[in-house]
């Protein structure tokens, strides 16, 4: 550390002068403020302060501690970085007739600005109808911002909203006036921003992705960038997207160790000092901007940009979020300063940019040992000088957090738990913070998650029909544990001495450990060989939901960028209709929306991998053969993605999108007709009128299941793929009843049409009734 690094650690800060807006806090309302957070601080007390500026907007709860900088701004414009981003945090009053919808807007702004009051209207129904049932002016209203962090660069500001849930899908829009970017030319950032809510009788449809960012060497503009965003917004401007789902790897922070401060240790050649290398605080403060830029830059980046500020986001972590295999190299290295340290760091902006909450205190430096622990306040007056971070009184109750810190990662885990509308419920387990080689979750974190979820589901009433569950990594998935064990075995020890003394097969092993690249991948997945007891206590504990509350369950995943459909379900010899049995769940795997896919020949392998797994006695899994014809097959300039006798791993970028089967206002959209003759859901079978109910109890009479359950188990699954009722992923189908959904996996034809053009694969998901096996003794 350098000697005027060392001087300011030991000199602390200077005494208490504001928010960096007002000089000084004066009175007894700054004395009874201030408190001593202890952690062992070498200046041994900060302070905290409450601001308040209602001209401005200015939240009053704005809380917090350090300084911040000393400046204010001279403009009457909102200078703006980044955003704005909208998100999607949870209901209220969600069992009652008048539920509300909770979200948040956040601005990345540059530093000593005031924003202004942000404006919410009701524009009215999506449909374009008159204003009916409550749309009135009287919905109009304005949020406060709260500032979450600032410091001599940036300043990050939130507007927490709330708003009523109406009759009909409604459209609302909101405004911070005075936006103008700060860099570059956004024209877009001064007009108001719009997203929908859907009514209050039905569930959000959504849309889910994964993998948003390009892997280290990729050749960005031969993939066209992130060209997929624009087949989102072009579907959302067909059919709006309520919410959007990341799994996962929202951005790439791999450069960090290539372009960036942590090349320098990367290129460090003996493992040992490489692993004892301290995160002192000018490497900890290099690469705190290098993610802070990244982030910025990505975030701003169109399509992705527009499609942040209309659709809200609801968001979980994965490894590159951090970087590349986090959590599952070897202990004695993930335990090292420099990966604890870009954890400490990467953590503090994925809760900034990613869930609008203030970051912890400060980030894990070796300069500063009440930092490398938690358990308490653990203030550095370092890296709070001129610097302002709120200190809120109470988590969301949308986060279910973790007992105990993570062992890389110095901080609880937080998984997520909120209503999508009506009947879907959400939950999002956070598997990096935990996450170390021999297991993905803390086993108590499992049982707040588990018992948590439950009493939500329970409080519903019977209301809640289907749990998505996100594990950001497949769990039905194929397996590859010959591979691993080739990889483990001894014949790698030769390959490895010839890499460290003479530089063999260098792309073969990764520049952390040592270790085989390809395995921290593997490791990552739940059909990893370390991970297999864990992966099966988790099924059989979805199973015991879905049973107990009669709750279909289905689950998204990521990472693997290629896109599939696994699915468990009883053994055959029990003779459940899939419509009756709770073991069965699709896990939609969806992957990557960004980055570029596998080569054909891994794809390929994978899908001669699709066996009939055997999780236990009474629960087999495998894929489905989804993929009826290669995307764009026989457009001019469009290649085939996989050999002609894959139909189950479909390597070409992708997203997903969710939605009810079955519309609960009456109102159909488009009037799409479905297969065999039924339209939406309404007009029956052969021309006779019926329900959504009796439509989708007629089909079932006729469906046979197969002998080879890679193909259709369910009516829902019949013509899955590109013929599929469901392919286009805007219609409603009716296909699986009337709280069942309809999925579709959107997937590129051409990486060099920078529109993004892509060819449906449809299937549906039936609702779960189970209650008519509660008297059948062990099938129950």
């Amino acid at each position: 550390m350098s000697s005027d690094m060392e001087a300011r650690r030991e000199a602390g800060h200077p005494g208490f002068q504001g928010d960096g807006h007002h000089s000084t806090a004066t009175g007894a309302a700054a004395a009874a403020l201030k408190h001593n957070t202890g952690g062992g601080d070498r200046m041994g007390q900060t302070r905290t302060y409450a601001q308040q500026d209602t001209k401005r907007g200015v939240s009053h709860h704005s809380r917090g501690v350090g300084d911040g900088p000393q400046v204010r701004s001279t403009t009457d414009k909102l200078e703006v970085l980044c955003g704005p981003l909208l998100n999607y945090r949870r209901m209220s009053g969600e069992h009652t007739g008048s539920p509300v919808w909770h979200g948040s807007v956040l601005l990345v702004t540059t530093p000593g600005q005031i924003p202004e009051r942000l404006r919410l209207s009701c524009v009215g129904p999506v449909a374009g109808s008159d204003m009916t049932n409550g749309h009135s002016a009287s919905t109009d209203r304005t949020f406060s911002g709260e500032k979450l962090y600032e410091d001599p660069r940036k300043a990050f500001w939130r507007f927490e909203m709330d708003l009523p849930f109406q009759e009909d899908e409604s459209a609302w829009e909101y405004i911070v006036p005075g936006m103008v970017p700060a860099h570059g030319d956004r024209p877009s950032i001064t007009r108001p921003k719009r997203f929908v809510v859907p009514s209050k009788h039905e569930s959000m449809r959504i849309m889910f992705h994964s993998c948003n960012g390009f892997s280290v060497g990729t050749d960005e503009e031969a993939w066209s960038g992130p060209a997929l965003w624009n087949d989102v917004l072009r579907v959302h401007e067909q059919q709006p997207f309520h919410v959007m789902i990341g799994g996962g790897d929202q951005i790439y922070n791999d450069g960090v160790r290539v372009d960036g401060p942590l090349r320098a240790w990367t290129d460090i050649a003996n493992p040992k000092k490489r692993r004892d290398h301290l995160f002192n605080e000018e490497l900890r403060a290099k690469c705190d901007e290098y993610y802070f830029q990244n982030y910025t830059r990505w975030y701003s980046t169109e399509p992705f940009a527009s499609a942040n500020g209309q659709i809200p986001q609801l968001n979980i972590w994965d490894d590159h979020d951090i970087i590349d295999g986090f959590g599952s190299y070897t202990d004695h290295f993930m335990n090292c300063p420099v990966f604890r340290g870009i954890g400490g760091v990467a953590h503090k902006y994925y809760m900034l940019f990613q869930h609008h909450i203030p970051p912890p205190i400060s980030t894990y430096t070796t300069d500063a040992p009440q930092t490398m622990h938690t358990g308490g306040p653990s203030a550095d007056s370092v890296q709070l000088r001129d610097t302002f971070v709120m200190t809120p009184t109470q988590e969301d109750p949308s986060f279910i957090m973790g007992r105990k810190p993570g062992p890389y990662v110095e901080e609880r885990s937080r998984s997520i738990y909120c209503q999508l509308g009506k009947r879907i419920a959400f939950v999002g387990i956070d598997a990096r913070t935990e996450r170390t080689r021999h297991q993905v979750n803390y086993e108590d974190t499992y049982d707040l998650i588990f018992r948590h979820t439950s009493q939500q589901i329970a409080a519903s009433q019977g209301e809640i029909k289907h749990l998505v569950l996100l594990l950001g990594v497949p769990i039905a998935y194929p397996r590859l544990q010959w591979l691993e064990n080739i990889l483990h075995s001894p014949i790698i020890g030769p390959i490895r001495f010839l890499n460290k003394r003479f530089g063999l097969a260098g792309g073969f092993f990764n520049s952390f450990d040592g270790g085989v690249d390809l395995l921290d991948d593997l490791d990552d997945h739940y059909t990893a060989h370390q991970h297999k007891k864990e992966r099966k206590e988790l099924v059989l504990r979805l199973q015991h939901l879905a049973k107990e509350h009669s709750i279909r369950i289905s689950i998204l995943g990521g990472d693997v960028h290629l896109a599939a459909l696994g699915r468990f379900y009883s053994n055959p010899k029990l003779d459940i209709r899939v419509e009756n049995d709770w073991r069965y769940m699709a896990n939609i795997v969806s992957s990557a929306i960004t980055n570029k896919p596998p080569p054909q020949a891994v794809a390929n392998l994978l899908a001669r991998r699709n066996k009939i797994h055997h999780l236990d006695h009474d629960t087999d899994e495998t894929l489905l053969e989804l993929f009826d014809k290669n995307p764009g097959s026989g457009e001019p300039g469009v290649k085939p993605k996989t050999a002609e006798n894959n139909h189950a791993t479909m390597p070409s970028r992708n997203y997903a999108i969710i939605c009810e089967s079955h519309s609960h206002t009456g109102n159909q959209p488009n009037g799409a007709r479905i297969a065999n003759g039924a339209v939406n859901g309404v007009n029956g079978v052969n021309g006779h009128a019926m329900n959504g109910n009796a439509a989708h109890e007629a089909h079932s009479a006729t469906f046979t299941p197969p002998q080879n359950p890679r193909h259709p188990l369910h009516l829902g699954e019949m013509n899955a793929g590109t013929q599929h009722a469901a392919a286009d992923g805007i219609r409603r189908t009716g296909l699986a009843g009337p709280n069942g959904l309809d999925v579709t996996i959107r997937v590129e034809k051409n990486p060099s049409d920078r529109e993004g053009h892509t060819q449906g694969y449809g299937f549906s998901i039936p609702a779960l009734e189970s209650a008519a096996y509660k008297e059948q003794g062990e099938k129950w």
